[in-house]
């Protein structure tokens, strides 16, 4: 065997465990999971049948599964683009500072370092009526009525999307400074010199060369709200998505079939929808910035 041979061998003796790896963990179950979706499994029950798409007829007619799919829209609708337009905002008022940049980029990303639960659970308690409520608190203070938040069926999904996207900005701040401090101060410079504003730099420079950074975060922004679970199982009163289903996620809705009434049948084909919404989702963004990066 050559030299070139043995190379590539050994790259490919290197690459067989993790790829095996992916394929017991990721394929496997996910296979098991399709077989699941066409039977009647449940935990309260020892045997299983076939039904064919009986699952996926049940809940595309449960008002409550369309329900949760119709939360989980809003939750990547609004939230995604809003943690793209603020992260980069950021990203360029910290890149104009020179000293204490670090500083700053670490306040920023402790919010999504820290567990997700505990920040679920202080949000809860600072979403509540006073005293403990401390922003119901401070609205006393100036005079403003206490609002519901997470009690009022038109406040509570606002409420926990206001959370998701604090967390998720420090992650995305920091992508989007890394990005720009890759972009040559060359092109810059030599814009400005031929009497450029800040505003064409940005739109005719920065922004363009961003458009990589851009859909990456873009991608994987969408993807983030679109599973969102914790935040709703956490904050939501008793973990029923609540107030009546209107905070509820497709996430949810699955955890709640397959882990409260043991459907899991039902729980599975829910899964494959969840799953095939997803990469939709992540197909189209991908095929629109694909366009812009080829132009």
């Amino acid at each position: 065997m050559t030299l070139a041979g043995k190379k590539a061998m050994t790259a490919y003796a290197f690459l067989a465990v993790p790829l095996l790896f992916f394929v017991c963990v990721r394929f496997g179950p996910m296979l098991y999971m399709m077989a699941m979706s066409l039977t009647d499994w449940s935990v309260l029950r020892k045997t299983l049948h076939f039904v064919g798409l009986d699952s996926f007829r049940a809940i595309f007619a449960d008002p409550v599964f369309l329900q949760a799919l119709g939360n989980t829209a809003r939750y990547a609708v609004f939230g995604a683009p809003i943690v793209i337009v603020i992260s980069l905002g950021l990203a360029l008022l910290l890149d104009r500072i020179g000293k204490g940049r670090g500083l700053f980029r670490f306040i920023y990303v402790l919010p999504y370092i820290t567990p997700v639960v505990a920040v679920s659970w202080v949000w809860r308690w600072m979403f509540q009526t006073p005293p403990l409520g401390i922003l119901n608190a401070a609205l006393g203070k100036l005079g403003l009525p206490a609002m519901e938040f997470l009690n009022s069926t038109a406040q509570a999904l606002p409420s926990i999307l206001v959370v998701n996207v604090w967390i998720e900005l420090g992650y995305c701040t920091t992508v989007f400074l890394a990005g720009i401090q890759t972009i040559p101060r060359g092109f810059i410079e030599a814009a400005r010199i031929d009497g450029a504003s800040g505003r064409k730099v940005l739109t005719a420079i920065m922004l363009p060369l961003l458009l990589p950074v851009t859909l990456f975060l873009t991608v994987m922004e969408g993807i983030q709200f679109l599973r969102i679970f914790t935040q709703v199982y956490n904050m939501s009163t008793q973990a029923t998505g609540g107030p009546l289903n209107s905070t509820k996620s497709a996430a949810l809705y699955i955890y709640q079939k397959a882990f409260t009434n043991f459907e899991m049948g039902v729980a599975a084909g829910a899964s494959i929808v969840l799953f095939t919404i997803i990469m939709a989702v992540t197909l189209v963004q991908m095929k629109f910035f694909d366009r812009k990066l080829n132009y």
